[in-house]
């Protein structure tokens, strides 16, 4: 039997932002029976792409420091 390819065009989700955190495991089996029934069908194949940004933030902080009039040190005149 012949089936032809077709490709739609894609669906693209809302951007994901990933966050990381620390946590704990809790196990949650999932049964899934099935069932085996020949009919004709149209099949859509749903192509998941998961593209992944990630940013970086860089802070920078200045002190100013008003130390009096002259500098410490040895004075050079006489």
């Amino acid at each position: 039997m012949f089936c032809p390819t077709n490709v739609m065009q894609p669906i693209i989700h809302p951007t994901r932002c990933c966050v990381q955190h620390h946590c704990c495991k809790t196990i949650v089996p999932h049964i899934h029976p099935s069932h085996t029934q020949h009919v004709n069908h149209h099949m859509y194949q749903h192509m998941h792409y998961f593209p992944h940004t990630e940013s970086v933030a860089n802070e920078v902080t200045n002190q100013h420091f008003s130390c009096g009039a002259r500098p410490p040190g040895p004075f050079l005149g006489r």
